[in-house]
């Protein structure tokens, strides 16, 4: 017991960087202590001392702002920053060095008895306020950004961002650098430069609107050389120039202009204290 509290100290050294020493985790970590308790209520839940490992839970609850039911499975190292709010349903799992940020929901899409909340694997990692619901997995070093909600699987190193969440690969192969190049010349063509394709862009729905305006430009080309060969023939077509069109022309709609985020942003989205 003392080897494993001694080993959970140890992680949250490295995984946040306001950590002083060892007597301030000790005494002012509400995440370490709600996993601390949670695993005596946890044995005795096993033990088929139910209303006695509710009661505890329930303690638990009001010195940490922390719910914990005594049937979640807990891996070693799991590290709760900050805590207020979290919510961990009877059936969930978390592997090793799993770590929750505050607001997180690990909570059930059923009343049926059964496996009913997640399962999070080792490394997985779960941004402020992000909600994750229904028997679902969360693959190893996974992460799933704040104030998102995942009710579907995320693979293995991948990221989930948004509501509901989509899934980003992180191993999925980037297109070349004369590529993205050329889409951003052509994003830029159209006065849509903020949807460029950018190598650290997070949001899979403008990745999708490159590859639209790269559409776009190919379509463009083509009817520019049609009209020309039409021209050369003595025909009368293409004679007035296409109207441009840019973001303004999408202003009434509401919609703005989404900028890629920096390495450095999509890091503070899971983590707080950069």
């Amino acid at each position: 017991m003392i080897e494993r509290i001694k080993e959970d100290i140890k992680s949250v050294f490295h995984r946040d960087p306001a950590a002083r020493n060892t007597f301030e985790v000790l005494t002012n970590y509400p995440g370490l202590h709600a996993i601390w308790l949670h695993r005596i209520a946890h044995k005795l839940w096993n033990r088929n001392w139910k209303w006695l490992a509710r009661t505890l839970s329930t303690f638990n609850r009001w010195l940490t702002g922390i719910e914990i039911h005594p049937g979640a499975k807990f891996g070693r190292r799991v590290f709760i920053d900050h805590g207020m709010g979290v919510v961990i349903g009877e059936t969930a799992e978390l592997g090793d060095d799993v770590t929750l940020y505050h607001g997180v929901t690990l909570g059930g899409t059923s009343w049926k008895a059964g496996k009913r909340h997640p399962t999070l694997a080792n490394n997985a990692v779960v941004g402020a306020g992000a909600k994750v619901l229904g028997p679902i997995t969360i693959g190893e070093s996974a992460k799933v950004g704040s104030n998102s909600v995942v009710v579907k699987d995320v693979p293995a190193g991948a990221t989930a961002v948004g509501i509901p969440g989509r899934i980003i690969l992180a191993n999925k192969a980037n297109d070349d650098d004369e590529r993205k190049e050329a889409r951003g010349q052509i994003a830029k063509k159209y006065g849509f430069d903020a949807y460029a394709v950018a190598v650290d862009n997070p949001d899979p729905v403008a990745n999708a609107m490159g590859v639209m305006l790269e559409h776009m430009h190919l379509m463009d080309n083509k009817v520019e050389e049609m009209c020309q060969v039409i021209q050369s023939l003595g025909g009368d077509v293409c004679t007035k120039d296409m109207t441009a069109i840019s973001v303004a022309d999408f202003s009434d709609t509401g919609l703005s202009p989404v900028v890629p985020l920096s390495k450095q942003q999509q890091q503070e989205a899971f983590d707080p204290h950069i």
